[in-house]
This record gives C-alpha cells, structure tokens and sequence, in this order.
C-alpha cells in the first residue's frame, strides 16, 4: 500500500511538470513593466479655482468720535443688534452747550443793535425831511429878497448833511445784518459740535467690537495720530468671502462666476455665491524666507445669511470657472511631456518595437530613431499621454481643455474607448514610445485570474486595447 501511495505521488509530480513544461513552451512571459490602464469616457467637468481667505460683512463702519471728551454714558455692548438712528453713547456735552449758549446771546445782543440802528434810520429819515421842509421855505424867501443867502446856503448844506448821515445808519444796517448772519453762523456750527457728543448707529447692524468703556476719554485724529474707534458695526445680512487668488489662476476667473464657500468653524455646510469683485493690483507680499506668491484679492458674495457666522471666520471659496457636460477626459496622472520626433506633416514618428530592457537609461524616444530620421525631422517637447496598443506604450501627444479635480478635458489627440496608460508613476515617468508592457488586469486579483498563469500572455499574440 505504501509502494502505490508513493507511486501516485510521483505520478502527480510528473503530472505537474510536465504542465509546466508545456505552459512555457506554449506561452512566453511578456517582457516590459506591468501598467495600470483606464478607457477614455466622456465625463462631466468642471474647473474649479480654489483660495482661502476670511468672511467679512459686505458693510462695516468704524465709529469714531468728532469731538474729545469723557464718555459720559454708554448704552450698548457688544454683540448687540442696533437699529439706524439709536443711541449709543454720550460724550460730556458741558464744554459745547455753553459755546451754544453764548452763540445765542451773541446773536440776541447784535439783533437788538440792529433795531437800534433801524430806529436810527427812521430819525435819520425824518431829519432829512426836515431840512429838505425848511429848504423850500428858504428857496421862496431867498426869491423874496426876505433872507439872506447864507441862511439858504445853510438850508441847502443842511439837507446834504441829512442824506448823507441817512446813507450812514443804512451801511450801519446792513453791517448789522452781516453780522448777526456771522453770529447765526457760529450758533449753528455750535449747536452741531453739541450733536457730535451724542453719537447713534449710522444703521441696522450687530455691534461686532466696543473700545470703549464710560469715564474714558475720547481722543479725536489728527494728521499723524489716529483717533479712537470707539466700536465697529457690521450688517450681517450680506456676507462676503474676500479670498486670494494666485496670479496663475486670475485670468480665468470673472464676475457673475458661481463659487461655493466652505467656513472652517461651520465644517458641515457649504454655503453659495457669485463672484463681485476682482482686485486689479495684487495684494502687497508680506516680506519673509523663500520665494513670494502674487496673489489678488477677490470677493465672493454669499446668497444667504447665516446667523451664526462672526466676521473673521476663516473660509476657503471653490470658484467654478468653466463646465463641460461632454467632454472626452483623461486622467491627470496619466498627463506627461515627452520629446518626439515630427515628420514634414507635424505627425509623431513612432518608435519601433524595442524591448525595454535594451534601452539605455535617460535616452529619449526621440534619440532612439535613426540618423536620417534625426537629420530629416524635427524634435520636439509635447504634452500627452500613453495609450496601451498591442503590448506596447504609445505616446499620443494631447491638445487639453479644462481640468476638473481627477481629469482633464481631451480636446484633440486621443478617441473614446483608448486604454490610457494611468501608473503606477514610476513607470510612466520612465515609459518612452514603443516599449512593451504588461496590462494589470484591476479584476485579476479579485478573481483568482493572477494566480500560476498570471503574468504570461500567449506566444506571438499581444493585448488588443479599443
């Protein structure tokens, strides 16, 4: 019994030999690196500029004060909501109620020697008709012979003295008017510095910062000092997301362009807005180590209130930039540059078939081909891809459109079905046209095909991609 048992294990192992056997004699074991691949489809995609920044109320004031004093009373805090017009606080009006006081007495003063001098006008008046009553009289007696000359002289100089004083109390008049126009003047300006110490929301809003606290003193600006801020109101019912965008991504971004904003203290919403606004000067770099970005400033209205969000709160704006509902697209990894070899008609010259293991390290496709080739073509550095044919890596150069977050928009260079060659990296930075390679089957090692046979493909065949 242990002689048959023995014997069928001999038989077995001949039996598995000689499959071996049979299995490298009937296939070989494809030679070049083994590749990733994915078919070309046609894909949604968008492309989408993305920047940090803060969001800030579409409308903020800083309010600050016109006259220095002592805060005498103060009637909010802050976080409060304030309507336009309501009373905030109160600088101590003494110092200015008493310049209107005195503005008013000024001018009360000066009105009365305006009806004084009034009066005096009409005394003047009448003196004048006086000496002009007694001029006449003295016209008819000089015409008499009933009185001497001198006394119609006097008469007639009389009458001159009169207008002329007449005139001196109208200038005095209307000096007098000018005058109290100037006191008016200085009451008026009085009465508005006394409004100043009184100070009232400029509109509806929240009270986002108080600097102030009563019994400080206010200290207004001047050219070189700044003045106060006593608080800062902001109306939250409009937000924006003022964000920096890289130069390199500025000239596809415009207004009207719809963006979504992501707020890092509210993670699990994503709030909507447009586009109003783009900076025409970068924002000045802030001086430090390395190399610095140009970045511009622009502004992302949000469509909604959001009653929790406080200005300030970091945010990060997804900026949709261009949409293509149709588009052929190809992976970005697989995105490569190679130098090729152009004939007269611009058309890649292929390399022939070559097994990769005889091809020397850092030689390019375009060294590869023959002299005359070299001499009558022209080698250039192009964009494109790898596409799996017949066992080999061909090189198709890409004309790409826009470029969503995994792939990029093919508009020219490969067809819908090509098996574009994805990774791993490593080999598709080292592929050059023409080498051989071995598609992964993604379904092998689900399915058991990687098993004894995986890796080999059948004598003189090769892997037909569409």
């Amino acid at each position: 019994m242990t002689g048959f048992r023995k014997a069928l294990l001999v038989l077995v192992v001949l039996a598995v030999g000689g499959a071996l056997v049979y299995v490298n004699l009937t296939f070989e074991r494809a030679t070049g690196p083994e590749v990733e691949v994915e078919a070309v489809e046609r894909r949604s995609l968008q492309a989408i500029v993305s920047a940090s920044g803060t969001i800030v109320p579409q409308l903020t004031v800083d309010i600050s004060a016109d006259t220095m004093g002592r805060v005498t009373r103060l009637a909010f805090n802050e976080g409060d909501r304030v309507a336009r017009g309501q009373f905030l606080m109160e600088i101590d009006p003494e110092t200015l109620r008493s310049a209107v006081d005195r503005g008013e007495a000024s001018l009360r003063a000066s009105r009365s020697s305006q009806r004084q001098l009034e009066v005096a006008i009409d005394t003047a008046r009448v003196n004048l008709q006086l000496a002009r009553d007694n001029l006449v009289r003295q016209e008819n007696l000089w015409e008499l012979r009933l009185v001497s000359r001198e006394a119609y002289e006097r008469a007639l100089t009389d009458v001159t003295l009169r207008e002329t004083e007449l005139r001196a109390r109208e200038v005095d008049v209307e000096t007098q008017r000018e005058r109290i126009s100037q006191e008016e003047a200085n009451l008026t300006s009085a009465r508005y510095d006394l409004t100043k110490v009184t100070i009232t929301s400029p509109f509806a809003g929240v009270v986002t910062r108080r600097n102030i606290e009563e019994g400080e003193t206010v200290v207004i600006g001047t050219m070189n000092n700044a003045g106060t801020v006593l608080a800062t109101i902001a109306d939250l019912s409009v937000l924006e997301a003022e964000v920096e965008v890289d130069e390199t991504d500025i000239p596809s971004v415009e207004l009207g362009q719809t963006a979504e904003v992501t707020i890092d203290a509210l993670p699990d919403q994503i709030f909507t807005g447009i586009v109003t606004e783009i900076g025409n000067s970068p924002i000045q770099a802030t001086q430090g180590a390395g190399t610095q970005a140009t970045n511009f400033k622009v502004v992302v209205t949000l469509d909604d209130e959001i009653p929790s969000v406080r200005p300030g709160f970091t945010c990060t704006a997804d900026i949709t930039t261009a949409v293509r509902t149709d588009a052929l697209a190809i992976p970005i990894q697989a995105a490569t540059v190679r130098e090729v070899v152009l004939d007269a008609n611009g058309e890649v010259v292929h390399q022939e078939a070559a097994p990769r293991r005889g091809v020397t390290p850092g030689v390019s496709a375009a060294a590869r081909v023959d002299g005359r080739a070299r001499r009558n073509d022209a080698a250039k550095e192009l964009e494109g891809v790898f596409v799996a044919r017949q066992g080999k890596a061909v090189f198709l150069p890409v004309k790409t459109g826009i470029a969503g977050d995994r792939y990029f928009e093919a508009l020219s260079g490969v067809t819908e079905g090509d098996l574009i060659i994805v990774g791993p990296f490593s080999e598709v930075r080292n592929l050059e046209d023409g080498d051989e390679i071995r598609v992964v089957d993604p379904d092998a090692g689900a399915s058991g095909g990687g098993g004894l046979f995986g890796g080999f493909r059948r004598a003189g065949g090769g892997a037909e991609s569409r």
